[in-house]
Formats: C-alpha cells, structure tokens, sequence
C-alpha cells in the first residue's frame, strides 16, 4: 500500500470505526473510534509514506493524525513544523503518540524540549516535561535534576492536570533512576499528594510518586537480586 492515497486511507479508518470504541475513548477526551490494534495492523500495510503522513495530519481527524505518527519520518520534520503541529494536536492520545514516536526521535528533540518547558500553554509545556522525563531515564547529562525537583515542588500542585500529570512523571522517573534525589522526591510525592487518590486497576502501580518510585526500586533490586 506504498502508493495509497490520502481518500482511500481516509476511507479505511472509517471503516474500521466502530461506536462503542468511540464511547470508551470520548471519556478521555479523545474523539475517534478506531481500535488502535487494527491502527497499528493498517499502519504496517501502509509502511513508511512521509507524504501522506504530512496529509493525515493536515486533516484534523484524530484517528488520522494517530496513524500519521506511525508512517512518517520523524527526522523529516522542520523544527517549527512539530512545534505547529504539537500546538494543533489538541486531543491527548494525539498528542502523546506526536511526542513519543515522532519528536522523541527528532534532530530536534532537545530544542523543542527547552523551548516548551517554558511555554505558557500548559498542554505544550507538558511536552516539554515529557521530553524532560526521557531525559531523565536516558541522557540525564546536563541536566539541573535539583532545579526540576525545585520546580515541580513550587509549581505541581496548582498545575492544570495534564501538565501536572506530565510533571508527576517526571518527579517519579528523577526518584527512580537517581539515588542521591530519590529522598526528596518522595518527600515532595508525600506533601503534595498530588494523584495520591488516582484509581488504580489491580496489579497497576499507582502514580501517587512515593509508591511509583518505591515500587519501581523495589523490582529493580528483585531483578538484580
């Protein structure tokens, strides 16, 4: 299906809609009805196609734009094209899918991490410290890890609940990977209690920060027992 085009891919995922997938996933702000296992199965038809992920995007549909992420060149991308595009993502899978497998691979990962860490919009700043917390886990060099913890101790709190969510990520994974912040990023978990009530299913680990990075530690030192 290399040379597919944009209306025959477009009329593919609304075959593949379906109303009960839509109900579940319109609870979480996301407005598409698409089972993201069938995505994944069309996507791998479709292989990589630059051009027509360009074009899935430009369409607005949510379930588009996630296949997009899928069959595009991440490093074909222009620094101020992701920028655009995260700006217009506006739903939370689309967004996430954006960051994770398309700017997360990006030449221009770092820039854009920098520049949306400090942006006034709460969605784009969440970006920012989505990117911040892979550092964290990967390429911690460089990075002030106290200056964050001072952050998200004065900001987290009061944060909008994506933002705040994408900053308890990044509070858990600096408690995880780094023993000599680990105290203190659970005593910031303790008194802010931010997502301390989240409800978790059974056998999930909590995102409540003290019991995510305990328990993270905790099998680490299982598997290296």
């Amino acid at each position: 299906m290399a040379d597919a085009t944009l209306d025959e891919v477009m009329a593919e995922l609304a075959a593949l809609e379906d109303p009960k997938t839509r109900e579940v996933n319109e609870r979480h702000g996301d407005d598409h009805g698409v089972n993201l296992t069938k995505l994944r199965a069309l996507a791998k038809r479709l292989k990589t196609h630059q051009e027509l992920a360009r074009q899935l995007w430009a369409t607005d549909d949510t379930a588009a734009r996630l296949l997009a992420t899928l069959v595009c060149r991440p490093k074909a991308f222009e620094r101020d094209e992701l920028d655009a595009m995260l700006r217009r993502a506006r739903t939370p899978k689309a967004h996430d899918w954006l960051v994770n497998y398309v700017v997360k691979k990006s030449p221009h990962a770092e820039e854009l991490r920098q520049a949306w860490l400090a942006d006034p919009d709460p969605v784009v700043a969440g970006a920012g410290w989505a990117l911040t917390t892979e550092r964290v886990a990967k390429k911690p060099d460089g990075l002030d890890l106290a200056g964050l913890l001072d952050v998200i101790e004065a900001e987290m709190k009061g944060a909008p609940d994506r933002l705040q969510w994408a900053m308890n990520h990044c509070l858990a994974q600096i408690g995880i990977e780094h023993p000599e912040h680990r105290a203190r990023a659970i005593d910031i978990g303790e008194r802010l209690r931010v997502l301390e009530d989240y409800p978790t299913p059974p056998n999930c680990t909590s995102p409540f920060a003290p019991i995510w990075i305990n328990e993270m530690v905790r099998r680490a030192g299982a598997r290296h027992g």
